[in-house]
């Protein structure tokens, strides 16, 4: 058999876990020296409420060698295939990595960079859910979804550049964050990092609009099976209208709503939303 696993960051609702049965392995948010478990035992809306209390941005940790060894543990039999969010972001593939060496299982521990982030890492463990149940082996199933690692498009608008400013883990952030106009920049995954591009004015719900109109172009070039509208923590009139837009297009096959975690959230802070879908050959 063959199980599925992602770190937290992949951002997939409950449902869509259980529904494709992946596993799950935490990622960790501090608050001061308080520390919480990414899913478990926090939630961005309490992190928000930390951040405005204290005026400081949460950090955030891989998952120790110990907790994702004791996970793989639970897979003695199956061939694992284990996404992780962008190596150029964490250190959470590493551990992953050392963990299967630390059980000697490298031959059957399959660990996959994703170099992507939030549910840019959940469409490509949907893909290889799917493709798992579908019976294929794990060299197949590799091979498939190293070809669709290029071809994820994963971006989003932020409300607030305070917390990836913050962080630190964005380019060109520090600049935009400097200036005095009220700036939402387009922050984009190329090549496992994120990069700031086009920066919008005005209102969210104008600001977020124009950016989901932008994409429309890329959009008819994407694959037709499922397109995710993942957010902060918007406001709801907000999301209904880019979801009707995107059900407008009469594209997409599934559209699939999530709230990004505590860990994507500590960086990009509340109000942010991004379409995110593969693109076909």
């Amino acid at each position: 058999m063959i199980k599925i696993i992602s770190d937290s960051t992949c951002d997939l609702s409950k449902e869509l876990i259980e529904k494709y049965d992946i596993a799950i392995s935490p990622l960790h948010i501090h608050l001061g020296n308080d520390e919480y478990e990414d899913g478990i035992n926090i939630s961005p809306d309490e992190i928000y409420k930390w951040s405005d209390i204290n005026k400081d941005t949460p950090k955030t940790s891989a998952p120790s060698i110990t907790e994702v060894v004791n996970l793989y543990e639970k897979y003695p039999e199956d061939e694992l295939i284990v996404f992780s969010i962008s190596e150029s972001m964490s250190t959470t593939v590493n551990v992953m990595r050392l963990a299967a060496v630390e059980l000697e299982r490298e031959d059957d521990i399959h660990v996959i960079d994703s170099k992507n982030l939030s549910t840019g890492i959940g469409l490509l463990v949907i893909e290889a859910a799917t493709m798992a149940k579908e019976g294929k082996s794990a060299v197949e199933i590799i091979e498939v979804i190293e070809a669709l690692i290029p071809r994820v498009r994963a971006s989003f608008v932020v409300d607030t550049l305070t917390y990836l400013h913050r962080g630190g883990r964005c380019s060109g952030v520090a600049v935009l964050a400097g200036s005095a106009l009220k700036l939402h920049p387009l922050i984009s995954v190329e090549s496992g990092n994120m990069v700031a591009g086009k920066k919008y004015r005005g209102t969210m719900k104008r600001v977020i609009m124009s950016y989901v109109k932008d994409n429309e172009m890329e959009l008819s070039n994407a694959r037709p099976n499922r397109i995710f509208l993942t957010h902060s923590g918007c406001d709801q009139e907000i999301v209904r209208e880019v979801h009707n837009y995107l059900e407008d297009l009469g594209y997409f096959a599934e559209i699939l709503e999530t709230r990004a975690g505590s860990v994507i959230c500590s960086h990009c802070g509340p109000g942010t939303l991004g379409i995110l879908y593969i693109l076909n050959e």
